[in-house]
């Protein structure tokens, strides 16, 4: 999407600031309110905002520990071990992956030996998954 179009500028926003109000984004990205309301109900219902987060820095949350985890998945599973993956609450997010895994979970835990259990017990028991590689996030850097 190209960032000088309406629509693509109200994105840049959004992107710098999920919290920045109507009113900021009218006026970061030179529109009125009424266009910023209209754009972003419309992001909104044709599935291009998909939804509105925090980013955290792991090493500053209390009790908690994240991982990413590159999950391999049979593919005559692929349907089913997806479904249940996306159904585990330790599963914060869950993505398709064109690159060294079929997925990509951001998945937390209240410590890592909790979290070792999370990938062990719970992603590992899904009938289909064939492995998980986790990468355990120490540091926000940006």
């Amino acid at each position: 999407m190209e960032a000088t179009s309406t629509e693509g500028r109200i994105l840049a926003v959004l992107e710098q600031d999920a919290q920045a109000s109507y009113a900021e984004i009218a006026d970061r990205a030179d529109v009125s309110k009424p266009t910023v309301r209209k754009y972003i109900q419309k992001l909104e219902s044709d599935g291009v905002i998909v939804g509105y987060s925090a980013d955290v820095d792991p090493k500053k949350l209390s009790g908690q520990s994240i991982a990413l985890v590159g999950i391999d998945v049979a593919s005559e599973r692929y349907v089913e071990a997806t479904r249940a993956l996306k159904d585990l609450e330790p599963v914060e997010s869950l993505y398709s992956s064109s690159g060294d895994h079929m997925l990509m979970a951001e998945v937390r835990a209240t410590d890592g030996d909790a979290l070792g259990d999370v990938i062990a017990e719970e992603i590992l028991g899904i009938e289909g998954v064939t492995a998980a590689h986790p990468s355990f996030l120490q540091e926000r850097l940006k």
